[in-house]
């Protein structure tokens, strides 16, 4: 899952070397912080937050298997 924020994330921003993706997993969920340079935070987020939330949505679909809620923040 990580690899795949990764992916959606680099072609978006102006400094990819500078995505990251931390996890941390508790029983009931899987959280995963992403973090990019701060001239990027806005190209993330996008307008409204819509990009943020197909993120999220594209997470959330691939996680379905998971038996566990799954968050993204951005960072």
């Amino acid at each position: 899952m990580k690899a795949l924020i990764e992916t959606i994330v680099q072609p978006l921003v102006d400094y990819p070397e500078e995505v990251e993706v931390s996890v941390e997993e508790t029983d009931e969920k899987i959280r995963y912080h992403l973090t990019v340079n701060e001239n990027d935070v806005g190209k993330v987020i996008g307008k409204n937050g819509r990009i943020a939330k197909a993120i999220r949505t594209v997470v959330h679909a691939a996680g379905s298997d998971v038996q566990k809620k799954i968050f993204v923040d951005i960072m």
